[in-house]
């Protein structure tokens, strides 16, 4: 394994051939420790579980992710976000053919800031601006031309595979519907859409394994419909989108009360999928799953590569779709069942977000101005969210069409899924936990093979499998289905 192995190192798994004529491989398991009354109340505390494996680590940063990393630049998405402000209103509603002022001039500048950067790509990089019209709707009162700005990077191995990163240029004020008075939206959203540029800007001259696609949308705050036409656009073209995160309102650290947290960013996951059919909800609430929707694992896996000190910030994951009152653009592509989540500041000062610019009867300053903005923290979720693409892209794709068989009653687990494709595979590892646990607590090796048994019962406890390339990149996790 190169450098990107996990933080612990791997004993070798006592395994025994299973099948002959198979592939299949069995983990052995260590017995189980009994119940004890170990409460202060001489209450009965649940077994600790022991098993098959080892206990899971952190996937640490590869020495090329650390390098790109340092290149973050807080300076230069201090300028992007200044810039963003200066269009006056960025309304989706305002004016399109100002130069100066409006949603107009930000679109042709975020396409020539894009176009600009995509230069030095090699041809890897194309720009486009994605338009549509949007009818008459809600917050929308006449039909009115909406523009997304999409900049492509390929991907140079797996390029059918893509990850997706979206922030929105759109702004608004008190009134959603005033369209002529200022509407900075230094952190809703210009935080976002500055983050993009300076993954753009660090990412353009490098080879990504995969592909990424960022999207500077518009229409967020009108009811979502640029990212609405985006991902429908993505879904109708049989995308495989693995992973999509909104950057919404990621530039302040500052909460109402005065208190900050400049180290932590949160990750928004749901759990039962938007999409989830019938079918799949009666298969869902059979087995527990509420906590194992491909979004959480990609949560998951967000946390175990970029909660470190390269990007000198915690992930704090939140285990709901987004905030009381509000949604981001990640809920148009949640709608068409990809996988996706929302990055958001830890504390708001609602002060600063869809507020008039005034200064109060108290001298309180109101409006989303640059100055409220914390130009580091955005750098740092900037590093978050380049630590991801960039892990995800350099790790095989998620496995699929994970299995756990239950065609008849045992107490070890049977694990099929189909062989992946991805040149540098060298294997697969069977994660497991305690059903009350939230997260992966142990790991097995199985090798380069498409099933495998564990001596462990999947009546208690979690089951997922993941994938490994010859550098010790790992994938997001697979949660089975039950199968033959």
């Amino acid at each position: 394994m190169g450098d990107n192995r996990e933080s612990q190192e791997r004993p070798t798994a006592t395994r025994r051939a299973f099948l002959s004529t198979s592939a299949v491989t069995a983990a052995a398991a260590i017995p189980l420790v009994g119940a004890q009354p170990a409460r202060a109340d001489n209450r009965w505390s649940d077994p600790p579980v022991d098993g098959p494996g080892r206990r899971i680590g952190a996937q640490r940063p590869s020495a090329a992710l650390r390098r790109v990393l340092r290149e973050v630049d807080a300076d230069r998405i201090e300028a992007d976000v200044r810039r963003l402000a200066a269009f006056g209103t960025r309304h989706t509603l305002s004016t399109q053919t100002d130069p100066v002022r409006g949603i107009g001039a930000a679109r042709d500048w975020l396409f020539d800031e894009f176009s600009r950067i995509a230069a030095g790509s090699g041809g890897r990089m194309t720009v486009e601006k994605q338009s549509f019209t949007q009818p008459v709707s809600p917050r929308v009162p006449t039909p009115t031309v909406i523009t997304n700005v999409i900049a492509t990077l390929r991907g140079t191995v797996t390029p059918e595979r893509v990850y997706v990163l979206t922030g929105h240029y759109d702004s608004r004020i008190t009134d959603v519907m005033n369209f002529t008075d200022d509407s900075p939206g230094a952190d809703d959203d210009a935080s976002g859409v500055a983050i993009l540029l300076e993954l753009a800007r660090v990412l353009a001259g490098r080879p990504l394994a995969s592909t990424l696609v960022l999207g500077a949308v518009a229409g967020e705050e009108q009811g979502l419909y640029g990212s609405i036409h985006m991902a429908q656009q993505l879904k109708d073209a049989n995308t495989d989108i693995q992973g999509m995160f909104s950057n919404d309102i990621v530039g302040a650290s500052r909460a109402d009360d005065g208190t900050r947290e400049p180290r932590v960013i949160r990750l928004f996951a749901e759990g039962v999928p938007t999409s989830e059919t019938p079918a799949q909800g009666n298969t869902r609430r059979s087995v527990g799953g509420e906590n194992d929707s491909a979004s959480r694992q990609l949560a998951r896996f967000v946390d175990a590569v970029a909660d470190n000190e390269e990007t000198d910030m915690h992930v704090r994951v939140i285990w709901r779709r987004d905030r009381y009152l509000r949604g981001s653009d990640h809920i148009s592509f949640l709608e068409r069942g990809y996988p996706a989540g929302r990055f958001t500041e830890p504390n708001e000062d609602f002060a600063h977000q869809h507020q008039d610019v005034r200064v109060d009867e108290t001298g309180k300053q109101f409006g989303d101005l640059p100055e409220f903005c914390d130009f580091n923290f955005i750098a740092r979720v900037a590093k978050v969210n380049l630590a991801t693409v960039w892990s995800l892209s350099e790790a095989p794709g998620t496995p699929r069409g994970v299995v756990i068989v239950t065609t008849n009653l045992t107490n070890d687990t049977q694990l099929r899924w189909q062989p992946g494709t991805d040149p540098d595979l060298a294997g697969y590892e069977v994660v497991w936990r305690e059903t009350r646990e939230d997260d992966w607590t142990n790991v097995i090796d199985v090798g380069n093979t498409t099933e495998t048994i564990i001596n462990l019962s999947k009546d208690n406890v979690f089951f997922g499998v993941r994938a490994y390339d010859r550098d010790g990149h790992r994938s997001p996790v697979a949660f089975p289905v039950p199968g033959t």
